[in-house]
């Protein structure tokens, strides 16, 4: 049975740079040591219970500057499109009710890693004091960001210090980029990453610090398959890490057979699956090949950063069968970010799902999370998918495949 993880060329590129952060060296070991041992880690897993909760992810705000294609939330059939953003922006939940149930955490035997998403997380008002407050409470804070204000935050981020600093990168020059990722108004997003890369960059050569390891995700697509060792070329000298994902998809016969499982199960209707039916898949197997095979070569030298693919697909005929038949699960066939991670939306409902946030337990303005940890309705998600096996949805997910 297969399990995400990150790759060892990763770990090992990188090491230098958390060992002189034991507090956050340990706390990505215990994530992928228990990924590996799950199933001895936790003889108990049948009755629905988690032991530690290992990350806790905020999609902090709904609010994005950017139109990406590839998106679920704002793209092509993006559930948030058509949403009223001033009324999302009232329902976000406080930093300070964030701060208070992160110490409720430590109190509770919860030392999580802090992820931290959107829509765009910079644009969330605070966002540099939360993060700082998070550090200081010895809990690694990572953020996904698609480099807006990035430059201006940089100083605050090396010093809190920010554990990891992900930037979404879909093109080698700014043509490319800014047309995979439309800004909602006007903007140059790729110079606003270039710029914030290289502040980082220099800033943190200036305080002499490690952190943050910086990573470029690429959601591999239509448009940019013929350039993904271009990004490469581009950014391996402003980054420590490239990450490419094959991309999530979904097509009609399984959200059709997603639905009917999911209300046979819980009694209710999702439909946020439905936000990555879409047709920016890569249609030629065989250049995707040759372009991750080349990544991988070329970043293979002591001092080239690494690459890791996500999930871990090569070959033309099986990259086919990745885009072209959604249930075909490559041995990903057994959910375990279920028993590690919570994930909250900007409202602080709370679901036990990475990727469609349909099942909620809960809401984190009303109860804290370790008390939602192992409710009811918590324990109920897990024991059906221990029991009944995977949802249709589950056969692309960051989840399953690529956290």
């Amino acid at each position: 049975m297969r399990r995400s993880h990150i790759s060892a060329r990763v770990i090992l590129g990188n090491l230098h740079r958390v060992l002189v952060h034991p507090w956050v060296g340990t706390k990505l070991l215990k994530l992928e040591g228990e990924k590996l041992f799950f199933n001895l880690l936790h003889p108990f897993q049948g009755d629905g219970r988690a032991g530690r909760i290992r990350q806790v992810s905020l999609r902090i705000t709904d609010v994005c500057n950017l139109r990406c294609r590839t998106c679920g939330q704002w793209g092509e059939r993006g559930f948030l499109i058509g949403e009223d953003l001033k009324e999302k922006r009232k329902e976000e939940v406080t930093p300070s009710r964030y701060l208070y149930l992160f110490r409720d955490l430590i109190r509770n035997g919860h030392r999580p890693m802090i992820y931290i998403w959107g829509g765009e997380p910079m644009l969330y008002p605070g966002i540099q004091d939360l993060i700082d407050s998070i550090s200081s409470l010895k809990l690694p804070v990572s953020i996904a960001t698609n480099g807006t204000g990035l430059s201006d935050a940089a100083e605050r981020f090396v010093k809190a210090p920010l554990f990891l600093l992900q930037v979404s990168i879909d093109g080698h020059c700014a043509e490319l980029h800014n047309r995979i990722r439309p800004s909602a108004g006007k903007g140059d997003n790729f110079r606003s990453i270039v710029r914030g890369l290289e502040t980082v960059n220099k800033t943190r050569a200036e305080q002499g610090s490690t952190l943050p390891v910086i990573a470029s995700l690429t959601v591999i697509s239509g448009e940019n398959v013929p350039y993904l060792v271009d990004i490469y070329e581009a950014f391996r000298d402003k980054v420590d890490l490239f990450v490419f994902y094959l991309s999530w998809w979904m097509d009609e016969e399984h959200a059709v057979l997603h639905e009917k499982d999911f209300e046979k199960r819980f009694g209710t209707t999702p439909f946020r699956h439905r936000s990555w039916i879409a047709e920016w898949k890569p249609r030629d197997y065989d250049l995707l090949d040759m372009q991750l095979q080349r990544l991988l070569s070329r970043s293979n030298s002591r001092s080239a950063p690494p690459v890791t693919i996500m999930p871990p697909i090569h070959g033309a005929g099986e990259l086919k069968r990745y885009y072209t038949e959604h249930g075909s699960r490559f041995g990903y066939d057994e959910c375990i970010s279920i028993y590690q991670c919570v994930e909250i939306n900007s409202n602080g409902d709370l679901s036990p799902c990475r990727d469609y946030h349909d099942y909620l337990v809960g809401n984190i303005r009303r109860n804290t999370i370790s008390e939602l940890w192992n409710s009811g309705p918590y324990r109920r998600f897990r024991r059906s998918l221990d029991r009944e096996g995977l949802m249709p949805a589950c056969s692309r997910c960051c989840g399953l495949m690529g956290y």
